[in-house]
């Protein structure tokens, strides 16, 4: 909330005097005593408002005003007239002045005015902020892409984490992208001009880590595949986190943390500091539906990378893509898509060219029903009503593909 104020008046005692009255409100007075010093404070970039004398040597308050609004239409400015003046005040107020106020004025009716101008300013500056994310797109939208429900909860998980000052634990299976999601953490929080550090847990050592959260006070340190840190830096990280001044801890990890601390291969008490604030990508198989999107994505990146034309991405192409299971998840579709860009094939690409058609729709249908179940946490009566089948007939697909609704469930 900015609470800046240019105050413009040639009379040294009524610019010090009022700039006090500022001041004593808890508010941040710059002080001018003419259009030619006022004007230097005034850019598109500037936050607060002004108040200005009307009448100046040289060039008085409509200049200034004008001036002003040159700038941006938006900024409030609030003109001070002497007695009698009031006739020209009104002058400005029909130019765009957000005010006036006849000196001497009391320190009362003088901040409330100030005070209405400033709400204003705020409010003006936070629609233009989140005009721009909207033009933009945030980290989450730019980095996060997939138009699945899945992909939808997962950017609300990352904003909502990432409005907090807490740890985060990312969990998913190699290849879903752990690291960029810690990335897209780091961008939406408030620490997000701060550094972002990238380590591999393993070769984290306790010295290592205090180094880690020196580097990266008041930004993010992230650990990847953390259940891979030695017992020993698994403490010092504890001993760390307990300070107040440090990075956020974002770690990163493809085993299940919590069967590790059970089985006495993790810190329970690491684990639990860190799974208060968890975020789960799903793998490909669960999202299907962000195959296409995500593939084409990756072809136009290295198509641009290569500075190679981009060649089309037909029906029949998705169709294959849709057909396999993607153990390897993002990675694996990224480093189709890369020769995809080129032209090139491999044993990967040449299997889904082998299979029959009755096959990729097999595939495409294991894939949809295990994506609905996972949607419903293994509830298969609200699962077949998702994909709108008779219920019959969705556990006879699940028997014929062999899949468990049960392994879905929470």
């Amino acid at each position: 909330m900015t609470k800046r104020v240019l105050l413009v008046d040639d009379d040294r005692e009524v610019r010090e005097a009022l700039g006090q009255t500022l001041e004593l409100a808890d508010l941040d007075p710059i002080l001018a005593g003419s259009f030619v010093e006022a004007k230097d404070h005034i850019a598109k970039a500037f936050d607060g408002v002004v108040v200005s004398d009307i009448r100046m040597p040289g060039k008085d308050g409509f200049h200034l005003l004008e001036y002003a609004q040159s700038q941006d239409k938006e900024l409030p400015v609030i003109l001070l007239t002497g007695e009698g003046d009031i006739p020209m005040a009104v002058r400005g107020i029909s130019g765009g002045a957000f005010s006036f106020l006849e000196k001497p004025c009391a320190p009362k009716d003088f901040l409330s005015t100030v005070e209405r101008a400033l709400k204003t300013r705020n409010l003006v500056l936070e629609n233009r902020r989140l005009r721009r994310e909207v033009e933009a797109g945030d980290a989450a939208a730019r980095l996060l892409r997939g138009q699945s429900e899945h992909s939808r909860k997962m950017r609300e998980a990352a904003r909502a984490v990432a409005r907090t000052s807490a740890d985060v634990l990312v969990t998913g299976e190699p290849g879903v992208g752990t690291a960029k999601m810690a990335e897209v953490v780091h961008l939406l929080s408030a620490g997000s001009n701060a550094p972002f550090l990238k380590y591999s847990a393993a070769s984290m050592s306790g010295e290592a880590l205090a180094v880690a959260f020196r580097d990266g006070s008041d930004g993010s340190v992230f650990l990847d595949e953390i259940a891979r840190l030695s017992p020993a830096a698994q403490f010092s990280l504890l001993e760390l986190m307990e300070g107040h001044d440090r990075p956020r801890v974002i770690a990163g990890t493809y085993l299940d943390l919590e069967k590790e601390a059970g089985e006495g291969r993790f810190s329970p008490d690491l684990y639990y500091r860190l799974q208060a604030a968890t975020i789960r990508i799903p793998p490909l198989r669960e999202r299907p539906e962000d195959i296409p999107v995500l593939f084409r994505h990756y072809v136009n990146i290295a198509c641009e990378q290569s500075d190679l034309p981009v060649p089309q991405v037909t029906p029949e192409v998705i169709a294959k893509l849709m057909a396999q299971d993607w153990p390897g998840n993002a990675r694996s579709l990224m480093n189709a898509a890369m020769r995809f860009a080129m032209g090139l094939s491999d044993g990967e690409d040449a299997r889904a060219e082998e299979l029959g058609l009755n096959e990729q729709l097999a595939q495409v249908e294991r894939s949809l029903l295990s994506a609905a179940l996972m949607r419903h946490h293994g509830n298969a009566t609200e699962a077949a009503k998702g994909l709108k089948l008779p219920r019959k007939t969705f556990y006879d697909k699940l028997v014929k593909h062999g899949i468990r609704a049960e392994e879905y469930r929470l």
